[in-house]
């Protein structure tokens, strides 16, 4: 996905009547591209910012059943989530999801043992031989503090321990792009939908923006898929019919944390009066908890939801109830804030309420929405949504089958992980600088071996992370990234890693791809700022109290998908 291929895929889609046209690149949308055009269909995926920019890159970075929803007595979506949750980890993405294991602390013991231990058990039990060690145990008080010793004496009093899956969403979204690229389809991101082609009260295409030069040109499609998640309200609009349903939107804040601040070997899970709060092993680094979320409604922009001090407080109130040594804010490197894309239930404004399983409808000829879900189950949405698009297609059109399509990086990923050693002569690297590359890369890591090979400078680290620049600019050569901060907040995590959120770092960053995207120094110098205000907007939005002061401070810094044509002087202010 270099910046030469999304050209092409602009250009052909703008020449070419597709099959099916998805818009919106996160989890559903990407999915979905791929189950199109693995039944050998000609696909095309475009997506107004980046890949995984929105929900997608911005979760609690799990691969699970859903405890809660067998509170609910959700049988069936249990075993969905349990069934797709096997599938990532062992067929899809094993070189991007993992097993973790969690306990949960038992407050009460007699009465939370009960509850959660029945709970926790029949959990385990759905999902035995579901991708994860099927290892739930109950934990005296002992026992507990010897996997959890920074637990608060007196009140954590016994545990509950299972195992999850964990995943890094944005890279794993961007890898399913890319996998659907890989099979044919065309992808592009920063190409904005501005509005529906019709012919005789069909849908037969979309006009569409590229974000990176204001140019607009049509793209016919036989059949459309609306997957744009948060914005899909404000797709259906255009079409001017009467809605289907409505998208709620709930905000999920998490922060991250340094791993030294909280002395636990698993992660932690607890429930509280909203929703449950998890303390997560960082799924790109093993020096970091995130530990979130909320649950709360969001009626402003779309695109930059922003966490606010109160946001903050309730999660640090949460889970110093469990902490011997609380945190505080001083101890927060990264917070980061995504909206759920909930189907609204009648007026329900109690987000934690709504559904979470997904709808796919055909509110026109021609197009089809889906919305709703989970991230888990993001195949099956996917599945859904193209069964749906192509019934009514001539011919005969193929089964879905991505249930047995890795995504790119997986095939092999096994044997290659037990060369290890050897992997580290090839690179020059100690081996936890290996096991990060697997578990970023997974097989693709060879392609990595190819930038060094090429330029040996690339070998070297960038600044004093944990990223080699070859993973900075393969980032651009592969992986589709055309920003400082598609770089910065999803190719890498460096926006979440440090309390400098990545601003130190940037301008190594920008010079080291700027000849790969064609940017003169005034360019760079643009996209420094641009990313610098960025962070400087985001870490004021968090000290507001509300949310309607915290979006107002976070909209006002500029956007690198929307500044083309305007003066640096002039598109770079924040209040």
């Amino acid at each position: 996905m270099s910046p030469e291929a999304r050209q092409h895929a602009l250009d052909t889609m703008a020449a070419t009547e597709l099959d099916v046209l998805v818009i919106g690149a996160g989890v559903v949308g990407a999915g979905a591209a791929l189950d199109a055009v693995t039944r050998g269909l000609t696909v095309g995926l475009v997506e107004a910012r980046d890949y995984a920019s929105g929900t997608s890159s911005r979760s609690s970075k799990l691969v699970h059943g859903g405890l809660r929803y067998l509170k609910q007595l959700n049988f069936r979506l249990v075993f969905e989530a349990l069934r797709e949750r096997k599938l990532i980890l062992e067929t899809l993405a094993p070189h991007l999801a993992k097993p973790v294991e969690f306990v949960y602390p038992l407050e009460k013991p007699v009465l939370d043992r009960a509850w959660v231990g029945t709970g926790v058990g029949v959990y385990d039990v759905l999902g035995a031989g579901r991708g994860v060690p099927a290892h739930f145990r109950h934990l005296g008080k002992k026992k507990t503090m010897q996997r959890f010793p920074s637990a608060k004496r007196g009140t954590v009093r016994g545990g509950v321990s299972f195992y999850e899956g964990q995943l890094d969403d944005a890279r794993h979204t961007m890898m399913l792009s890319r996998t659907a690229a890989s099979h044919g389809a065309l992808v592009a991101s920063s190409a904005r939908v501005v509005d529906f082609l019709r012919a005789d009260g069909r849908v037969v295409g979309a006009l569409v923006q590229d974000q990176e030069t204001g140019r607009k040109f049509e793209v016919r499609a036989k059949r459309v898929v609306n997957a744009a998640g948060a914005w899909t309200d404000e797709l259906q609009e255009m079409l001017g019919a009467a809605s289907q349903f409505k998208i709620k939107a709930s905000k999920g804040v998490h922060i991250v944390v340094p791993r030294d601040r909280i002395d636990s070997e698993t992660g932690l899970i607890t429930e509280t009066e909203k929703s449950l709060l998890f303390v997560i092993p960082c799924p790109w680094s093993d020096e970091h908890w995130v530990i979130g979320t909320t649950d709360t409604g969001w009626d402003h922009d779309l695109a930059h939801p922003a966490a606010t001090r109160a946001d903050i407080d309730y999660i640090l109130a949460q889970v110093n109830r469990l902490l011997e040594t609380p945190i505080g804010h001083d101890d927060i490197v990264g917070v980061y804030a995504g909206l759920r894309p909930l189907l609204a239930a009648g007026d329900s404004d109690q987000t934690a309420k709504l559904s979470r399983e997904h709808a796919v409808v055909r509110p026109v000829p021609g197009l089809v929405i889906v919305a709703g879900g989970k991230y888990t189950t993001y195949r099956v949405m996917a599945k859904d949504a193209i069964d749906l698009a192509v019934a009514d297609l001539p011919g005969r059109i193929a089964k879905s089958c991505t249930e047995r399509v890795p995504l790119v990086g997986a095939h092999q990923y096994r044997e290659l992980s037990l060369s290890r050693a050897r992997l580290a002569e090839v690179f020059d690297v100690d081996l936890p600088t290996v096991d990060h590359l697997l578990g970023r890369f997974g097989s693709a890591v060879t392609e990595l071996r190819e930038l060094i090979d090429a330029a040996p400078e690339l070998a070297a680290r960038l600044g004093n992370s944990r990223y080699l620049k070859a993973e900075i600019v393969y980032a651009v050569t592969h992986e589709g990234a055309l920003h400082l901060d598609d770089i910065l907040a999803r190719r890498t995590r460096l926006s979440v890693e440090t309390s400098a959120r990545g601003v130190d770092i940037a301008p190594e960053v920008a010079t080291l791809v700027a000849p790969y995207l064609g940017w003169d120094e005034d360019r760079i110098a643009r996209e420094i700022q641009i990313y610098r205000l960025r962070v400087e907007a985001e870490l004021a939005s968090n000290l507001q109290p509300t949310d309607a002061q915290a979006d107002a401070i976070r909209v006002s810094a500029p956007d690198s998908r929307e500044s083309f044509g305007f003066p640096l002087e002039e598109s770079l202010s924040v209040p």
